[in-house]
This record gives structure tokens, C-alpha cells and sequence, in this order.
């Protein structure tokens, strides 16, 4: 019997029950899924407690990678035995799960060198980084970028693949094990948010120029440093709320801080187009094979102990990225 991870009503992640599930065959479109791996986003707590709101009862997660089991009619993308990657929104909620019916839309085919612990580990984070290098500015030589959360599994994606196009990063993180991961993922400077100004070392750390971009996923807690850490015309990137939404402001402020752009993008735009999925994933792809980007998995956990999971990721305890094993 397949088992899964529901909830019925928000809230903490005593909320999360582990309960079995009848998958059955798949429709037109879908397919049947045996998942190896799973992987654990920051995301996933939004939907938990609400702030992503679901018709409930639902399932948890939106990034895993497996096996294809079975095929619904007009599903020609893959082949049963196929092992797959997958990511999205909505439309592919409830992969904590042993076995689940898909979209076949929203499929990858994993290179045969890419396992699925590691797919599932970095598809959302590895195309989110993608998007943000490939995307959202075009970086050359020479350019800065102040990246919060930088020991987190995006954070360390990024700071990789700034090093391949030799852009400096300044990193933020909440203690030096964590300085110790970011510097050695590329880094060039690393500031201890707990302790440290982070614009004004920002600025010491630029010659008082400022950086070029800033990718902040921390939200409400480092949207005013982020700010006052760009260069006149400087891009603020929106890319996530750990500590709360931005509250309202006046547009009016960007312009007194040196006429600052702002976005706030979301991976589903970014692979809505299925080829500029693929363009984003085969790079990614890519740079992982090679070795020139490693994927840090530096947690495991069994798809019942979901609670605890959540609990740690909440609590900053975890570094890189996190995992279910099936």
C-alpha cells in the first residue's frame, strides 16, 4: 500500500499525518510514479500553515524523483522505467509520497549520471539558481552580488555557479559553520548577520560602491539592509519570505536609495515553457555531472519523521540541502 504525507487542517507541522493512500491509475496526461527521493523546500511550510492556501485535506511537497510506473493515454514524453525529476506548484503537491499519479508535463528525464537523491535534492533549488544566474541579470566578470541564506541549498547553488562566471559573492549567514560552508561553495566574503551591519560591511567590502544585485530570501528581516547594500541602479530580487513578507512600501523609496529596481519572480514562470525547462535543466544538469557544481545533501530524513523535518528547517538548523529517502 502506498503511503503519504496529508494535512487536514493548517498550522505547525504537528499538523503533517502519515497515512496510506490509494494511488490508482493514471488519467490522460499523468502517470504513476515510484519515488526514490524526495526533497524538502522551504516552500512546503507555506502551504502547511496557510500562507499558501490549498483546498484541504492535501499533500505536502512539490519536488521528488523516481521511477515511472504506468502511463495515462496520450503520455509520450516518457517510457515506463524512465526515472524522472520533477518540480512545480500546485500542480504537483503531494510528493511526499511513496507512490503518486503526476502531471507528465511537469516530468524531467534524468541523465543516467544523475541519481535521484540528487535530483531531488537540487531540481527546485538547482532550477531556481538557474533561472537567477541565466535569467534575471545578465552577470559578467567582475560583478556582485550579496546572496542571504548563502549555506542554505539554493545559497550554495549559486555561489557555485557565480564562481563559473566570475562574480563575487557576499554571503550571509547566522554562525561561522555555516561561513565555512559558504566560503568553501565561493563565497569571497561571508558576513555573520547576527553580529555584523550587513550594508554597512556591504559597503566597507565594495569600496563603498555597493553590490550589483542582491538575491534575498529571508524577506521582512533583511529587505531594508538589502536595500541600502545596492549600487545606484542596483537590482533587489524578491526570491523568498523565511521571515515574514515585505511589508508595504512606497514605491517613492527606490528612487531615494539611487533609482533601485525590484522584482519578485517565481520559478513557475521560469518553466512554464517547456524549452526553457529544459534549456535551465540541462545546464544545470550539466554543471552537476561535471563536478563543477556539488550538491550538498546534508540531511535525511524518512518520510514519517516529516514533523521533524519541518521543525528543523523552521529553526535554521539545517545547511545545503534536505531530503526524504523512500
Amino acid at each position: 500500500m502506498a503511503h503519504a504525507i496529508r494535512f487536514h487542517e493548517t498550522g505547525g507541522p504537528e499538523v503533517l499525518q502519515w497515512e496510506e493512500v490509494a494511488v490508482g491509475k493514471p488519467g490522460p496526461g499523468q502517470v504513476r510514479l515510484r519515488h526514490e527521493a524526495v526533497g524538502l523546500n522551504f516552500a512546503d511550510t507555506y502551504f502547511r500553515s496557510g500562507l499558501y492556501p490549498v483546498p484541504l485535506p492535501a499533500g505536502m511537497g512539490v519536488e521528488a524523483a523516481g521511477v515511472v510506473q504506468a502511463l495515462g493515454e496520450g503520455v509520450d514524453s516518457v517510457r515506463v522505467g524512465d526515472r524522472v525529476t520533477y518540480t512545480g506548484f500546485v500542480n504537483t503537491l503531494g510528493a511526499y509520497s511513496t507512490e503518486r499519479l503526476a502531471p507528465a508535463a511537469a516530468l524531467i528525464r534524468l541523465p543516467g549520471d544523475i541519481e535521484c537523491a540528487t535530483a531531488a535534492a537540487m531540481t527546485m533549488r538547482g532550477l531556481t539558481a538557474s533561472y537567477l544566474m541565466r535569467r534575471i541579470h545578465a552577470f559578467k566578470a567582475g560583478d556582485s552580488v550579496l546572496l542571504h541564506a548563502a549555506a542554505g541549498g539554493v545559497g550554495l547553488i549559486v555561489s557555485q555557479w557565480a564562481r563559473l562566471l566570475g562574480v563575487t559573492v557576499i554571503g550571509t549567514v547566522s554562525s561561522e559553520a555555516k561561513a565555512e560552508l559558504a566560503r568553501a561553495h565561493g563565497c569571497a566574503h561571508v558576513i555573520d548577520y547576527s553580529r555584523e551591519d550587513v550594508a554597512k560591511r556591504v559597503r566597507e567590502l565594495t569600496d563603498g560602491a555597493g553590490v550589483d544585485v542582491v538575491f534575498d530570501s529571508v524577506g521582512k528581516d533583511t529587505f531594508d539592509a538589502s536595500l541600502d547594500s545596492l549600487k545606484r541602479r542596483g537590482l533587489m530580487v524578491c526570491v523568498g519570505t523565511a521571515s515574514g513578507p515585505v511589508p508595504p512600501f512606497n514605491p517613492q523609496l527606490l528612487a531615494m536609495k539611487g533609482s533601485l529596481y525590484l522584482t519578485r519572480p517565481a520559478l513557475a514562470d521560469y518553466i512554464a515553457d517547456p524549452a526553457e525547462k529544459h534549456e535551465l535543466a540541462s545546464e544545470l544538469f550539466g554543471h552537476v555531472a561535471s563536478g563543477r557544481i556539488r550538491i550538498e545533501i546534508n540531511q535525511r530524513y524518512a518520510l514519517q519523521d516529516a514533523a521533524q523535518a519541518h521543525r528543523d528547517l523552521e529553526s535554521r538548523k539545517t545547511t545545503g540541502s534536505s531530503i526524504f529517502v523512500v
